[in-house]
């Protein structure tokens, strides 16, 4: 029997090297059709069980089986997708796993034998699908399963699969990688338990972004793979062909295994409460075919939706064309829950930070002692911060003997919370064993030797290989730690051979660590210890392949003082990278960069790591005892306040934005100064603190700094204004000044009207802020009560911006002499001369004065407030001249009677039409919408930042995102929500006609609003009317309308933060929240076009207040079409703007030619007369 199993092992490996093999389509879909009864099932109980049928009606799985292999399947997949004990459970068949998958399998192999011939082999694929557990998580319900009984989960399945005959094992649509390695290890069990051994091929299945449910994406799918020994790799279900591409694409490129594609028949459409799947025979085989002859895939078939007419198209075309058969080479990748890391890193070292180790850091065992896993968490983070490519994590300590529970711990946190991988260092097999049964991700085992013989490494090298981890090995062997590099090869050849002949790992899953020993005890037998290193680390690279190396670098300084280490760390590391270094065990932020690194201080190091004199360690030790200052300049953290006054050291901290230790520095100055403590007080804002915020806005002005660090210096300005108001008198002159600031009525957007008063109020500046949505008489007269120096005006639309004239005229009516700032989206210098000439009385005489953000502002009062200064400032201000004809558009030329574009060919059907609501939309898929550009760039404001600071600061955000998103998900201050529905229209002219769904017909259509566009005077003409068919056309177009928000919980949270003077904060939330607001709006967006069945090219999102369609008074005819008032809780300024701020409101245009465009309306036009 073994020889038998065998051959047919051969036989479906044999195949696939040869050919692509088709797989058949979906079981369920073609059951649906059968319309079978409850007695079919075997009882009402069974309905709906389809794995039951292979009991009580095996007819109809055999009748389903032939249909495929006559449409030209070469594998069918068995009926026992859900037929393990813990779904099976769900129908009382738990204790019937066995009997039901042996069945499935019997009857499979049936009828695969009946088609089976020589020149077209058919096979059997016992399919295994989810648990339905989720072990990577947290959950208490989803979770609550351990490894080991997971495995034995799939152990039993497998068993039941390879006594009726499967030719493979199949494991398919995964939504857990952790359940993909407990499964692998169920079926191996089961090979051992039977004596049969068959291919394994693992499927996993991805979302539209290419994420795993839990968050895996493909490079950790294939580092994670590819180490579990499997013998097919690929994706199944969740989407069509179309969202696979990307996918794919990587993984031909980077598996070194044949690659399985076998999508559903496209994205489902919810018809009358069914799901539908729109794509067709020959569009799927067409997609498949193309992955094949241009991709490399090997293997190819059908899921949800797919019936025999499809893989008869299928298979078809794989006879027509020519497949491309990919050669990877091995990589070697260590990964995390959700991506990979490359172990060769450019530029090198892979860096392992080495500060959460029991043995290593006192204060990390503290936290361990105390399980304080929180503070754990930060000191993971901390170290990603500085640059950790992994984690070494060692929880081994004396006083604690539960070290396997403590790893699996932490391990379960980090895997949950990091994004990196993790290297378990341990002596105990039990203790890496329990964290490779933890974390989902491609680890490293640190370490295994030879110092007790073959055996113990033998242990971790299969522990390696059951789990897929790589393994860092030591030079150390029965007679010791290897000191020459001769040895050091010599074990390293030893150990490779081992574990790739004996034990079935690859090269690439090894690391060689060939041991550094301390320089600092001067004794002559290790004066050449780190030469001999260093000629190993080139030895090893060179004489075995594939495999890499790694040093514990501080090793080499143990017992010299921390500046010396630092200086020897750092040298001697970058000579290791020279010499081959690929990883390093470190802490990244007591690393000095060798550029930096002072021509005499080289020299002392190299001298001493090179053995060139024999004084080197002398030499070095004098020159540091005699350099006790600080370690010298360049390095890696110095102390920015060292040797500085109190005074200096205050102004240092805002401008570095830190607050601690600012308290200690006021009570310093006021303790040293001889004047009254009121004055010395006013001295430090007036001489320290203000022109310390000078410096930060100089610097935000030249593009040195983004606007998160400038709000955190003004946090660190609040708190210092704070501490000093217990000593301030109140007394006249103090402030620089008054302003009320306000955004105007009609308008909700006041982040930049915050900014602004953030800025002034930590400047000296009395700030009286109105708020947002102010009414014009409200600002006038709050004005003249505060007895402002001047009032600050913001609106982000051109339609709201029309408030500021009128403010500015019912001033100039009062005549009152009152400067007005204006800024904003909608605002320009132009803006700001036409309104100062154009105000009802002449010109405005206090001068109106645009502002392009917080520092011009502060600039602007500046002035004014100095009798000297204010004079000058109306002649700065640049003049412009009226606004030129041309840009006021001449109406009278717009023809509408020509139409731009012709009718399309094909208009979606929609049933039903009419309106859907979403009020829970999934949080996790809509932020894997975010643009990460938009958000770190635009709303996050690091536009300009390029390079390798860019690097740093991305690194820093990816972080803040993942953290801020987890606070709104679990707090609830985001919630994407939505309402939208499809609505028939005709287009007449420059308007679509919207009529009633329910009570029209061509015939007799009953008309419930025009939406109104602007059309292009020049160009080609173009109005969004002309892409819909127009009225009186035999049947009525599609149009769709979208309008989602987050909710206002946003708002109020980050008017929370600004009321608690935590600026960043809320400025970091704002931009989030908008962001999500966008991902939102593209989720809703990318649902619509599913239920339309068009593709991703096709069906153009377009807001109002953007170029096509630049009127929002047309919101209100939307909001009269769709409930979003009643469902959602929204509502309109009188300035026709979305509430809450974070919304937004969109038609889908599916006509395939609808492209963006300008209708030419400009800013002017539409403030003079929209």
């Amino acid at each position: 029997m073994v020889s038998q199993t065998n051959e047919k092992k051969n036989a479906y490996l044999d195949a696939l090297e040869k050919r692509v093999l088709v797989f058949d389509g979906a079981m369920g879909t073609t059951l649906q059709s059968r319309n079978l009864s409850a007695q079919d099932y075997g009882g009402a109980q069974l309905e709906g069980c389809n794995d039951a049928l292979v009991l009580y009606n095996p007819q109809v799985i055999l009748d389903v089986h032939r249909a495929f292999l006559q449409a030209g399947a070469d594998v069918i997949e068995t009926d026992s997708f859900r037929s393990n004990r813990l779904t099976l459970a769900d129908y009382g068949l738990q204790d019937r796993v066995i009997e039901m998958n042996e069945k499935a399998a019997s009857l499979a192999r049936l009828a695969a034998d009946e088609y089976y011939s020589i020149e077209k082999p058919r096979f059997v694929a016992g399919s295994m699908g989810p648990s339905g557990k989720l072990i990577s998580t947290n959950d208490p319900e989803m979770s609550d399963i351990s490894f080991d009984e997971l495995k034995d989960v799939f152990r039993e399945q497998a068993v039941g699969l390879i006594r009726g005959g499967v030719d493979l094992l199949l494991i398919e649509t995964s939504n857990d990688i952790l359940e993909v390695k407990a499964a692998i290890n169920g079926i191996r069990e089961a090979f051992s338990e039977e004596q049969r051994w068959l291919p394994i091929q693992a499927q996993v299945t991805l979302d539209v972004n290419g994420k795993m449910l839990l968050g895996t994406d493909i490079t950790a799918v294939v580092a994670i793979l590819e180490g579990l020994g499997v013998n097919v790799i690929g994706l199944n279900c969740s989407t069509g062909p179309e969202h696979m591409r990307e996918s794919i694409e990587y993984l031909t490129a980077h598996s070194t295994l044949p690659v399985s594609c076998i999508p559903n028949a496209g994205l489902p459409l919810n018809v009358d409460g069914e799901a539908v799947y729109p794509l067709l025979p020959q569009d799927f085989s067409d997609q498949l075919g193309e992955y094949v002859q241009k991709l490399g895939v090997r293997v190819v078939g059908g899921c949800c939706g797919t019936r025999p007419e499809h893989i008869a198209a299928l298979s078809q075309k794989i006879t027509e064309i020519s497949a491309t058969k990919p050669q990877s080479e091995p990589e070697a990748m260590l990964s995390s829950a959700v991506q990979a890391v490359q172990v060769e890193q450019q530029p090198a070292p892979f860096i392992i930070g080495e500060r959460m180790n029991a043995q290593g850091s006192k204060a990390f065992k503290r936290l361990l002692l105390a399980e304080n896993l929180d503070a754990i968490m930060q000191v993971a983070r901390d170290q990603l911060d500085f640059g950790a490519h992994g984690l070494d994590i060692s929880v081994a300590t004396t006083e604690r003997s539960d070290e396997a529970e403590m790893m699996r711990k932490i391990v379960k946190r980090l895997s949950l919370e990091v994004p990196v991988p993790l290297v378990i260092d341990t002596t105990e097999i039990a203790v890496a064993e329990a964290a490779l049964q933890t974390a989902p991700g491609r680890s490293l085992i640190n370490s295994t030797n030879l110092e007790s013989g073959e055996e113990k490494a033998g242990k971790i090298f299969t522990l390696a290989r059951k789990y897929s981890a790589a393994v860092m090995c030591l030079t150390i062997d029965e007679s010791g730690m290897a000191k020459t590099a001769e040895r050091k090869l010599a074990i390293a050849q030893r150990m490779h051979d081992l574990a790739v002949r004996d034990y079935q790992l690859r090269p690439e899953d090894l690391v060689f660590d060939p041991l550094t020993f301390t320089l600092a005890t001067g004794e002559e037998v290790w004066r050449d210890s780190a030469v001999e290193t260093l000629k190993g680390l080139r030895a090893i690279k060179t004489e075995l392949p594939g495999v890499h190396t790694c040093l514990g670098v501080s090793n080499v300084s143990f017992g010299l003082a921390q500046p010396a280490r630092k200086l020897i760390n750092s040298v001697f590391l970058h000579h290791a990278v020279e010499h081959g270094l690929d990883m390093a065990i470190v802490n990244p932020a007591h690393i000095r960069p060798y550029g930096e690194i002072p021509a005499e201080e080289k020299e002392l190091a190299e001298d001493l790591i090179f053995n060139r004199s024999a004084d080197a360690l002398e030499k070095l030790v004098t020159w540091f005892e005699t350099h006790s200052e600080g370690e010298s300049e360049g390095a890696a953290k110095k102390d920015p306040f060292e040797g500085l006054t109190a005074r200096e050291r205050l102004f240092q901290r805002v401008l570095i934005r830190q607050k601690n230790g600012l308290e200690e520095d006021i009570d310093q100055i006021l303790s040293e100064s001889e004047l009254p403590r009121a004055k010395a007080a006013v001295g430090i804002l007036n001489q320290v603190l203000l022109p310390a915020m000078k410096e930060v806005g100089d610097r935000f002005g030249s593009g040195a700094l983004i606007l998160p660090f400038v709000l955190q210096s003004a946090e660190v300005m609040k708190k210092a204004v704070t501490h000093l108001e217990q000593y301030l008198e109140k007394q006249a002159g103090l402030s620089k000044g008054k302003i009320v600031l306000a955004t105007v009525y009609g308008d909700v957007h006041d982040i930049g009207k915050n900014l602004v008063k953030t800025i002034l109020s930590n400047n000296g500046y009395d700030v009286v802020d109105l708020g947002k949505q102010v009414p014009a008489e409200e600002i006038i007269s709050r004005a003249m009560e505060e007895k402002a120096d001047a009032v600050g005006l913001s609106a982000l639309l051109v339609s709201t911006s029309k408030q500021m004239p009128l403010i500015a005229n019912e001033f100039q009516r009062r005549g009152i002499e009152m400067p007005i700032l204006i800024g904003g989206a909608a605002i320009n210098p132009q803006f700001a001369e036409r309104i100062t000439e154009t105000a009802e009385s002449g010109a405005y005489k206090a001068g109106i004065f645009y502002c392009k953000d917080a520092f011009e502002g502060l600039n602007v009062m500046d002035k004014l407030v100095d009798p000297q200064k204010s004079q000058s400032l109306n002649q700065e201000r640049k003049t412009v001249s009226a606004v030129p004809n041309q840009l006021i558009k001449d109406k009278s030329v717009i023809s509408v009677s020509d139409r731009s574009v012709p009718p399309a060919e094909v208009i979606p059907c929609v049933e039903p039409m009419g309106i859907r609501i979403e009020k829970d939309l999934p949080f996790d898929e809509v932020a894997e919408l975010i643009s990460l550009t938009e958000l770190y760039r635009l709303s996050w404001g690091a536009k300009q930042v390029r390079g390798e600071e860019w690097q740093e600061l991305k690194a820093e955000f990816d972080q803040r995102r993942v953290r801020m998103l987890a606070e709104a998900k679990n707090e609830g201050w985001i919630k994407p929500q939505a309402v939208y529905g499809y609505f028939p229209v005709w287009a007449d002219g420059n308007d679509l006609v919207v009529y009633d769904s329910l009570h029209s017909n061509t015939a007799h259509p009953v008309e419930l609003t025009r939406l109104n566009f602007p059309r292009q005077t020049s160009a080609e003409g173009l109005c969004l009317s002309d892409y819909f068919l127009p009225v009186g056309s035999t049947r009525f177009d599609v149009l769709p309308l979208q309008v989602v928000t987050v909710g206002r919980r946003a708002t109020e949270r980050f008017e929370e933060l600004d009321e608690l003077g935590q600026y960043s904060k809320g400025y970091f939330l704002h931009g989030l929240a908008v962001q999500m607001a966008e991902a939102t709006a593209e989720y809703v967006h990318r649902q619509i076009r599913a239920e339309m069945g068009i593709g991703a090219d096709q069906g153009f999102r377009f807001s109002w207040g953007y170029p096509a369609l630049p009127w929002l008074r047309e919101h209100r005819k939307v909001f009269d079409l769709v409930p979003v008032e009643k469902e959602l809780g929204m509502n309109l300024t009188s300035a026709w703007q979305l509430v809450p701020e974070q919304s937004t409101a969109a038609m889908v245009v599916h006509h395939p030619l609808a492209k963006p465009f300008d209708a030419g309306v400009s800013r002017m036009e539409l403030l003079l007369g929209e």
